[in-house]
């Protein structure tokens, strides 16, 4: 039987609070934008995720996009924080590879989140750049373009009040034909004259400027013709000051031929008047070389090539103006800083300033990345006071920089957040659960915890990645940690046909007592056992060699005496030992752990791993099309040999899991079959195995299975919409409990925890393609006359605002001690949207 309850079930209330939400960014140019409400908003998959950079931690995801999202630009952005004072809603704009955009608002007063509209017209093909401006306190205007060749320009009113409605209209479409346009960027001409100019750049290694009225038609005005390669990024200065008046503007251009140029537009006086003749002015090395005229209304424009900034040895992805910073407390009027960001893919950021004698624009700041896997950076943002810069790059990662100097420039890595960049395949929870493992398509390992001696909040926990444990060649499918007592050991699959086993160096151990402010059960005796420190990558990314305690030296004296980093001769790692959490540079491959051993025996790529409650057995299965590939291997932990090869199903073995008293294993697979085989140890080396029964369960692929922690009860979840509960009886044959009401989804993850004991209780987390989560609370019976039962309530449906917006791939509870009024447990969920996911579950 089971009763519908979203929220109130008569086993008590059930509530949920998000953790944390660990993802990476996705690897695209103008992917990221730092707001005026300090907010950076990024693309993780079809997610738009929001962090803030103060706690470095992502607060939301914003579901909503059906395909990878391209790019993302806040209304206002930080270049208008001085427009935003008084603004109660924040906006912002996602593109995707649809072509779709939405827009989305912030009400700052609660911080929440809500989809205000998808754009009517949709481009074609992918969008690749969004950008726009403040033209007054209740007025933007934005553009999109995208590889379908056409441009789109917005004019977006704001609500004047709270809960008033956007009013949106389409200015201009733009069509540029077969070359099309991968950057723009808007501007209001100096010299009151109303009209807007937009700059666009692409694939023919021009900048075309077109210029309109807010009431829409933009006329192509001009194009600027120095560039050799694509341009990758413009961005309009604010109207430059001189003698009190806005007289002129600058633009600034980066391209694939490695060089940044900065135009002048300067206002040359009403054509009527002008006729044409201008006063030259004085030339100095800070002169330009004169270009077209722009012509709008009764106003013309002199553009000039101010200066060629080379330095970059890369392409340079993208250019960014300082945020102009307020010189009134009601912040009418500002100061445009002369001070320009660069980011390049030859893992460096710059910061390039005019000199004061000269006007010679120099490189007065270059900060980078040092890892070897990298391959440089997609884009550079601004903080909206100028003492922060971000980029983000080829590896998902966030590396985020503060001027903590005083009297002179020092800027220094800060901390921000990160997490996978491709989906992530699996999740497990330490043996004491101080920390999840999670394993991705992106070829890495990570390890996320929380970090309790913070000093800036020491009596909250947050989270963080804290070690890297495996840098591999191969997309990782499976993980599973080693339960019992001893060192933390971990076994992963990957695509090929070899597991390979890890175990914590002494690096870690000491790292984590530093997490768990030495409250960790990793003992002081385990360390002293631990000769290993760390681990070295080999070059093609696959065996991970140890560095013993004693011969650390030695490697930091091969560091110090140079070498050329090429892909050959990997710098050897330096573990340390971390007492705050690391950034990206530490984690890139100075967290490695050890590999101990290999496992041969599959033959093909391996999908999915197992470990017993006692860490005595591994079991693991690989890719299958015929019974004799989907064969399950059992592992002795140790010996680390195969003890038993288990013959049952047809094709690949999804999911397994052992019984919580070790006596059974419950295996599902795209046979649509389960199967559940009994396991006694029969001798040190020796496992006796025996299949109990065979059953096909479900119409569709079975994708996941879960025990009953308190007998011998077990779920499975199925393409087919449904999850089934089931039951082992007495005479070792199966029944079925019963169907759960058929879900809007496919299942694609189950995990099963106990509550109470004595009634039987538990709590199922279902997770589905789609993305959401659901609690269901199961009691069930043993009466000798009836039989098993089960009765099952819906406890709680997640927020799709807290959930996944692709499929669940896997879900684990949390360890938990329970107390009389009420349970406090964790889960832990990860998905194909890249993200890593911890709700705590309260039940009173």
């Amino acid at each position: 039987m089971y009763t519908n309850n979203s929220g109130n079930s008569s086993e008590g209330e059930v509530e949920v609070k998000r953790l944390f939400i660990g993802a990476g960014c996705n690897r695209i140019v103008n992917n990221v934008s730092w707001g005026a409400c300090d907010l950076v908003s990024f693309g993780a998959q079809n997610a738009v995720a929001i962090f803030c950079p103060k706690t470095a931690q992502i607060l939301i995801t914003l579901p909503g996009h059906k395909a990878s999202v391209n790019c993302t630009h806040w209304i206002p952005s930080n270049k208008f924080a001085f427009r935003a004072k008084y603004l109660e809603q924040h906006f912002l704009l996602s593109g995707d590879a649809d072509g779709a955009i939405i827009l989305w608002e912030l009400s700052l007063a609660d911080k929440k989140w809500r989809q205000v509209l998808q754009l009517p017209k949709s481009h074609k093909k992918g969008v690749t750049c969004i950008t726009g401006i403040m033209v007054s306190q209740t007025e933007a205007i934005f553009a999109s373009t995208s590889s379908d060749g056409a441009v789109y320009i917005w004019e977006l009113i704001l609500p004047s009040s709270t809960g008033g409605e956007c009013k949106l209209s389409c200015l201009e479409t733009l069509f540029v034909g077969s070359k099309p346009m991968v950057s723009l960027s808007l501007a209001e001409l100096p010299g009151n004259s109303g009209y807007i100019v937009l700059a666009m750049g692409g694939l023919d290694s021009k900048v075309h400027l077109y210029c309109g009225e807010r009431t829409g038609k933009f006329i192509h005005a001009c194009e600027l013709k120095a560039h050799t390669d694509w341009i990758r990024s413009l961005d309009f200065s604010l109207p430059i000051f001189m003698d009190g008046e806005a007289n002129s503007i600058l633009l600034v251009s980066s391209s694939q031929d490695k060089g940044i140029r900065i135009w002048k537009m300067a206002l040359r006086g009403s054509i009527a008047s002008d006729e044409g003749t201008c006063k030259k002015e004085e030339i100095s090395l800070a002169s330009y070389i004169e270009g077209p005229v722009l012509v709008t209304g009764s106003s013309s424009y002199q553009i000039s090539l101010e200066s060629l900034l080379i330095g970059h040895e890369d392409w340079v992805y993208s250019v960014e103006w300082q945020p102009p910073s307020t010189e009134s407390a009601e912040g009418t009027t500002y100061h445009q800083p002369q001070s320009i960001l660069s980011a390049s893919m030859d893992k460096t950021m710059m910061i390039w300033q005019p000199e004061r004698k000269t006007g010679i624009w120099m490189n007065v700041v270059t900060v980078g990345e040092l890892s070897h896997s990298a391959l440089g950076f997609y884009g550079g943002h601004w903080s909206s006071d100028g003492k922060a810069i971000l980029a983000h790059g080829y590896g998902g990662a966030f590396h985020m920089w503060k001027n903590v100097g005083v009297n002179m420039d020092n800027w220094q890595p800060e901390k921000v957040p990160s997490g996978h960049f491709a989906g992530v395949t699996d999740i497990a929870w330490a043996m004491s659960s101080e920390y999840i493992l999670s394993v991705s398509h992106d070829q890495t390992t990570r390890i996320f915890a929380p970090w309790k001696n913070e000093a800036s909040s020491p009596n909250r926990e947050s989270w963080h990645e804290i070690a890297r444990p495996q840098i591999h060649g191969h997309d990782i499918n499976c993980v599973s940690i080693i339960q019992g007592k001893g060192n933390h050991r971990f076994v992963s699959g990957a695509d090929e046909k070899v597991s390979r086993v890890f175990e914590a160096p002494l690096s870690f151990l000491k790292t984590l007592n530093h997490a768990t402010s030495h409250r960790s059960t990793s003992p002081e005796d385990l360390q002293v056992d631990v000769q290993i420190l760390g681990a070295n990558m080999s070059a093609l990314g696959l065996s991970q060699k140890p560095i013993y305690v004693r011969s650390l030296h030695e490697t930091l004296d091969r560091n110090m005496s140079g070498g050329l980093d090429t892909l050959e001769s990997i710098p050897d790692a330096v573990p340390v030992v971390l007492t705050e959490p690391p950034i990206e540079d530490q984690l890139a491959y100075n967290t490695l752990w050890p590999e101990s051993h290999k496992l041969y025996g599959h033959g093909n790529e391996l999908f999915s791993l197992c470990c017993d409650h006692e860490g005595k057995l591994v079991a693991s299965s690989c890719k299958a099309q015929s019974a004799s590939v989907a064969e399950i291997w059992l592992w002795q932990v140790g010996s680390w040999k195969a003890v038993g090869r288990l013959q049952s199903h047809s094709l690949t073995v999804t999911q397994m899991e052992f019984s919580h008293d070790n006596s059974m294993l419950l295996a599902v697979s795209r046979d649509r079959q389960f199967s559940i085989f009994t396991i006694q140890r029969t001798g040190v080396d020796e496992v006796g195995y025996q299949l109990l029964a065979r059953q096909e369960a479900h119409k569709r692929i079975i994708w996941s299975c879960s025990w009953n922690p308190f007998g011998h009860e077990f779920a499975t979840g199925s393409r087919d919409k449904t999850v089934k509960i089931w039951a082992v009886e007495r005479e070792s044959s199966i029944k079925q409990l019963m169907t759960l009401p058929q879900f809007k989804s496919s299942v694609t993850a189950l995990s099963w925890v106990g509550i109470d004991r004595q009634r039987n209780l538990g709590l199922l987390a279902v997770g589905m393609e789609d993305g959401l989560i659901e609690l269901w609370s199961l009691t069930t019976r043993r009466s000798e006359d009836a039989g098993p039962g089960v009765a099952a309530t819906l406890s709680i449906r997640l927020d799709p605002y807290m959930c996944h917006v692709s499929s669940v791939n896997r879900m684990s509870w949390r360890n938990h001690e329970m107390s009389e009024d009420s349970t406090s447990l964790q889960l832990a969920s990860c998905g194909a949207d890249h993200c890593v996911r911890v709700f705590e579950v309260i039940v009173n």
